[in-house]
């Protein structure tokens, strides 16, 4: 038997193809972009294993995923492909409207023709596990109740609204051709190859590299921060056991401010890897001016997914930022190898610009 996953090769998408081969011997179709998040080094140690088959592509090429159903005949489908970083969407939102919706329309396309041709019994056990965020339900208030799974779309970015159409169109085509799908809403995640632009990674990689570490505003934005293989683990649980048609809410119990976050980052380093002049890697704090439209909190209620599926995270966030912080510092040539010029203009443009 087979899956398909689509976005294999970037943060959470490589995170659940190491962990899939490590659990399982089903053959794992690889179809990723590659663009700058995605990077076949994520995937090196599995280069040889002939459970995995990679193929470098879109998901909006509508021939190749056809040619690809056809060929491999996958019992599920798992879509990670996106683009995902905020600050990106704000600079250039044409690029996840294309993606995000585009490509998942044309995906959903593909996977529609391929799943009307199965047999009855193949097309009872096929799933379309499409992954998405939180961040389509909004901004919390302080003392809101968290997420749960009937609250309303409140999108507040390009990235967001993106992932949000996706989600509406992913939910159609089940309730409108029959298409047997699950959605799972994840709050923020971090661990190991998470590409160095977002917050936790770039505050190693800037602290390091004796480097400012940019707080946006006050620093007080909340988010419920898993630990990424417990997401990978969730998602492993919602596509043998989840309801077709379903949505599942998957998060860690970990509500944090951002400026704890870097705080706990620098003292992990303070400990791993002093700084040679003896000072903490907290006087490279900055604050620097907020984004536009920044959500102050994010929470995530998953107590569906715990109560009907019997999945909960296995790390807490001491033990996850830990192995986290453990992980760059073990794996800093990976971290070389991902800084491209591009990315260094990235950082420069969207941080160098604002004003401390």
């Amino acid at each position: 038997m087979t899956i398909l996953v689509t976005g294999g090769a970037g943060f959470i998408g490589s995170n659940f193809v190491l962990d899939w081969l490590r659990e399982s011997n089903e053959l794992i179709v690889n179809l990723d972009k590659l663009t700058y998040a995605g990077n076949l080094q994520n995937l090196a140690s599995v280069a040889s294993n002939s459970n995995h088959l990679f193929v470098h592509g879109d998901i909006a090429d509508t021939a190749l995923v056809g040619d690809l159903l056809i060929t491999h005949a996958p019992r599920a489908i798992i879509n990670f492909a996106a683009e995902s970083h905020v600050d990106r969407s704000i600079y250039g939102p044409e690029a996840f409207v294309q993606t995000n919706i585009v490509g998942t329309f044309r995906l959903l396309e593909a996977v529609r023709a391929y799943w009307n041709g199965l047999p009855t019994d193949k097309q009872q056990i096929f799933r379309f596990l499409h992954v998405s965020t939180d961040e389509v339900y909004g901004s919390l208030a302080s003392g809101a109740p968290a997420f749960t799974e009937k609250h309303s779309y409140e999108p507040n970015s390009p990235y967001s609204a993106s992932k949000a159409a996706s989600d509406h169109l992913v939910r159609s085509y089940h309730h409108t051709y029959g298409l047997p799908v699950l959605t799972t809403n994840c709050s923020n995640n971090y661990g190991p190859y998470h590409f160095p632009e977002k917050l936790i990674p770039l505050m190693i990689v800037n602290a390091l590299g004796d480097r400012a570490l940019p707080v946006y505003g006050d620093g007080q934005q909340i988010r419920d921060w898993l630990y990424v293989k417990d997401h990978c683990s969730a998602i492993r649980r919602v596509l043998a056991a989840g309801v077709a048609g379903e949505v599942y809410n998957v998060g860690g119990w970990n509500e944090k401010p951002n400026i704890e976050i870097v705080n706990c980052i620098c003292t992990l380093l303070d400990e791993l890897r002093p700084r040679a002049d003896g000072k903490s890697y907290s006087e490279q704090i900055t604050f620097v001016t907020d984004r536009p439209g920044h959500d102050r909190r994010y929470a995530i209620d998953a107590r569906k997914l715990e109560h009907e599926l019997g999945w909960k995270p296995a790390e807490t966030f001491e033990t996850g930022i830990r192995k986290t912080v453990e992980w760059y510092l073990s794996n800093w040539q990976w971290v070389e190898n991902v800084q491209s010029g591009n990315y260094r203009e990235w950082v420069e443009k969207n941080y160098g610009e604002r004003s401390e």
